[in-house]
């Protein structure tokens, strides 16, 4: 997936998001997946909005097990909000960029 999104890792995950000032939003992925790839669009559309200001970040479910098991993620595409260290919420499946908007907003 190209994109200009933080690649997270296990050895990044907790500089990247659980220390992060602002809010982070990781998106659960896989290469496999089309739906997947229909949502990058989305993401770089919220990424470029300076009226929510937000870090985003994802995860390979292939490469990085781990993570995709300590935050209980079964489906892809998974995203998690994180601010100030912890999950604050989820959306499972297809999404818009105003949902995300939306979400986002409620933490400021």
């Amino acid at each position: 997936m190209k994109t200009n999104f933080i690649e997270l890792n296990e050895a990044n995950f907790d500089r990247e998001v659980l220390s992060a000032m602002q809010p982070v939003l990781v998106e659960f992925w896989a290469g496999w997946s089309e739906l997947c790839r229909d949502m990058a669009p989305m993401l770089e559309s919220v990424a470029k909005d300076d009226a929510v200001p937000v870090k985003i970040a994802q995860v390979n479910v292939e490469d990085h097990e781990n993570l995709t098991d300590q935050y209980g993620v079964l489906v892809v595409p998974t995203l998690l909000i994180f601010n100030q260290g912890t999950v604050q919420d989820q959306i499972v499946g297809r999404t818009t960029a105003q949902a995300v908007r939306e979400r986002l907003q409620k933490l400021t």
